[in-house]
């Protein structure tokens, strides 16, 4: 009798150390939420400018800057990549940054995908 009551004890200890094993790794192989850049369409900022901030800071071709562009004054706006929160933040920022230098109320933001 008393190894039957020794072994149930050694597979209950079994069965919580598998329990918390299993609830240790799912959070770590989770996937970071990734947030979409947008920019916003204005009717003071010359289509210009917009496609060089498409060129400059999300890394297009003219071709693909000047198609997204005119999304962006057809549409209202456009998605021009989807990021982690920290590079979706940093693009934000250097985008408003560069269009206030220059004088242009070009708008860009970003929002949880």
């Amino acid at each position: 009798m008393q190894a039957q009551v020794h072994m149930m004890a050694d597979k209950e200890g079994d069965n919580d150390s598998d329990v918390g094993v299993a609830l240790e790794t799912k959070p770590k192989t989770k996937r970071p939420p990734m947030y979409k850049v947008m920019i916003l369409n204005d009717d003071f900022t010359p289509m210009e400018f917009v496609v060089h901030v498409l060129e400059r800071f999300f890394g297009l071709s003219h071709a693909q800057a000047f198609e997204l562009m005119l999304t962006v004054h057809k549409k209202g706006l456009a998605v021009v990549g989807v990021f982690s929160h920290e590079i979706a933040e940093t693009k934000v920022a250097q985008v408003m940054d560069f269009a206030q230098r220059h004088q242009h109320p070009l708008q860009c933001t970003m929002e949880k995908e």
